[in-house]
């Protein structure tokens, strides 16, 4: 297969069959508390939002909620000093070639990667704590966008569109339903790019579609800044080989801390502002992927599924290092569990990159 694929539109894609079952890959932190992928799809009581750190970074905000110490989908401290009075955004981002570099992945505070038909893959760009004034490129739904939507306690989900399928279960999710063809004026056309990789939004104009909603979320993992024990395997490379289209490497830089993305072993990767696209946690989670039977495009391409229910094989990469778990979870409204020798699993403080690879790609790590 060629490393140039053809441009493709959310009806003509080219289909690069992954047989087998499927990998979800995160972002996550040391051993020693408690992680939770919290998939209820209903909020909890503002007052019951509690990450792990520490007292002394406690801030009460409005006189109705009181803001939790560190925001709640980084365990940081919020940089305003209070946690923003107001839900999750989740923007479905293109990360086809030709759509890098994109915009805003520099300020978000969780990043799922989904794989998609063909091959390729597409982001789930999630925003509370931070804001961007762009993000793009803005790309259609998915069948499995619920599974990832319905742990953020009712976020506002930017999209474009998808096939009936799709948008039957993002209508059944627990979401504000921010779809282009249902809000076009939170939308915009960038000149400078091509269809249909030119379409962006920013979270002003998507928190603007539903003022009233002043809720947080609820933390999706609790938080530990104390590093894996010093016996962890080395971690600074970490290779997640979707495809040719996306090659995904992380690197470590113990000067930030963070592990840095690249593909196919080339220069780090920007965001269209040119700062680096980086996590303070990569994850890696085993799930059984299968083929729907929804055709995705005028090609014939099906809609591909990962089974996100059940348990398997996980792996926890943080400060350079891996930490082998397992994840738990035994139904849709129960948050999954991240074990390590008996322990659950925290996250470093910072951004965390949660990717799902189907379990037939090897992922690989070492020094």
């Amino acid at each position: 297969m060629s490393t140039t694929p053809p441009t493709p539109s959310d009806g003509s894609r080219r289909r690069l069959l992954l047989a087998g079952s499927g990998v979800l890959v995160l972002a996550i932190a040391a051993v020693g508390t408690t992680v939770a992928i919290v998939s209820s799809g209903h909020k909890p009581p503002p007052t019951t939002t509690t990450t792990s750190a520490p007292p002394s970074t406690t801030t009460t905000t409005s006189t109705t909620t009181t803001a939790a110490a560190a925001c709640p989908l980084t365990g940081q401290a919020p940089a305003g000093g209070s946690v923003p009075q107001r839900p999750a955004i989740a923007v479905k981002v293109d990360n086809y070639p030709t759509a890098r570099p994109q915009a805003g992945l520099d300020h978000t505070d969780i990043v799922f990667e989904e794989p998609v038909e063909g091959g390729i893959t597409r982001l789930v760009a999630v925003f509370q704590c931070q804001s961007a004034s762009r993000i793009e490129p803005v790309r259609s739904s998915r069948l499995i966008d619920p599974f990832i939507l319905d742990q953020l306690s009712h976020p506002i989900f930017g999209y474009a569109g998808g096939i009936n399928p799709s948008l039957a279960a993002i209508a059944a999710a627990n979401v504000f339903n921010a779809d282009f063809s249902m809000y076009p004026s939170a939308y915009q056309r960038n000149p400078a790019r091509s269809a249909p990789h030119n379409l962006y939004t920013s979270t002003s104009a998507l928190y603007g579609l539903d003022p009233s909603d002043t809720t947080p979320p609820a933390p999706i993992f609790s938080y530990s800044a104390s590093p894996p024990a010093s016996s962890a395997p080395t971690a600074t490379t970490v290779h997640i080989p979707f495809s040719n289209y996306s090659d995904v490497y992380w690197t470590y830089s113990a000067s930030t801390h963070s592990y840095l993305r690249s593909y196919s072993g080339g220069p780090t990767a920007l965001t269209s502002a040119g700062r680096p696209i980086s996590a303070s946690n990569v994850v890696v989670i085993k799930a059984i992927e299968t083929i729907t039977p929804y055709v995705e495009d005028a090609t014939g391409s099906h809609e591909v599924m990962l089974t996100l229910i059940g348990s398997g094989t996980a792996y926890v990469f943080r400060n350079g290092k891996a930490i082998p778990a397992t994840w738990t979870r035994p139904s849709k409204n129960v948050p999954a569990t991240l074990q390590a020798a008996g322990h659950t699993v925290a996250l470093a403080p910072g951004r965390t990159w949660v990717e799902l690879v189907p379990s037939t790609i090897p992922v690989t790590y070492g020094p």
